[in-house]
């Protein structure tokens, strides 16, 4: 009795599950909503092939057809996003430290690490003292007004920075960005002075991998503008936190 051969079968799966990560990578990777055609010419195939792909990722919740006909990550591939995010042991570790940091301050914390958009919220602390806020799990904040995002860019290489930068404002005199970048270094903390939500302060340290490049941020925001006072209570116990432990 001949054994069916299914490994014709088998390559297929396997060569079908290779075309679904190169979709939901170009997805990723394209910074925003897309257009079908767009991501054909990421992936180098035919629209028709991608669009039966993409029904099945609708139906799965891995993408979210937008009104305006494009395509953009799902609430399914945002959970398994934020999923891997937390079994990253540093990151792991400066969320643990959150709680504990919200005590200290007395002020709401969140930890952002650095997603397909640019700095991206994947933890929020509230503090007993209510914040009226529209961020929250998910949101992605601006690179050279927030205080995330500046920390980040003291930390982050060269070529990333600058593009984020470039995404954000165009091209330009990078004169500016540079500054930022050396005033966060030297003083160990990025502040925002309303400069990204009106009525809102906030202190961010950025958590350093081995490479010592910002594998997240942690960022303490508060209504009182006495966050930002270098003498002050909680710029002290930023300054004192470090990756995750307090000193």
């Amino acid at each position: 009795m001949k054994v069916p051969d299914d490994s014709a079968g088998r390559g297929r799966s396997v060569q079908s599950v290779e075309t679904s990560v190169r979709i939901l990578r170009a997805v990723a990777r394209g910074g925003g909503p897309m257009s079908l055609s767009d991501i054909a010419a990421q992936v180098e195939m035919a629209p028709a092939k991608v669009h039966r792909y993409m029904a099945s990722f609708i139906q799965a919740g891995m993408i979210d057809h937008r009104g305006s006909g494009k395509y953009d990550l799902g609430s399914v591939a945002a959970e398994i996003g934020m999923a891997a995010v937390a079994r990253i042991d540093v990151v792991n570790r400066a969320a643990d430290s959150l709680p504990a940091l919200v005590d200290e301050t007395g002020c709401t914390a969140m930890l952002a690490v650095w997603g397909t958009r640019g700095p991206t919220v994947v933890r929020w602390e509230r503090a007993a003292t209510p914040l009226v806020s529209i961020l929250g799990i998910g949101s992605v904040l601006p690179v050279t007004r927030s205080a995330t995002g500046q920390a980040f860019l003291a930390y982050l290489p060269d070529r990333v920075a600058d593009e984020a930068v470039r995404k954000e404002v165009g091209p330009g005199d990078m004169t500016d960005i540079q500054a930022i970048r050396r005033r966060v270094r030297a003083r160990g903390l990025a502040t925002a002075d309303q400069n990204y939500i009106p009525g809102l302060y906030a202190l961010a340290r950025p958590v350093l991998d081995l490479q010592s490049n910002a594998a997240a941020v942690v960022t303490v925001i508060s209504t009182d503008r006495s966050l930002l006072d270098e003498n002050g209570p909680a710029w002290q116990q930023m300054i004192a936190w470090r990756d995750g432990s307090q000193s």
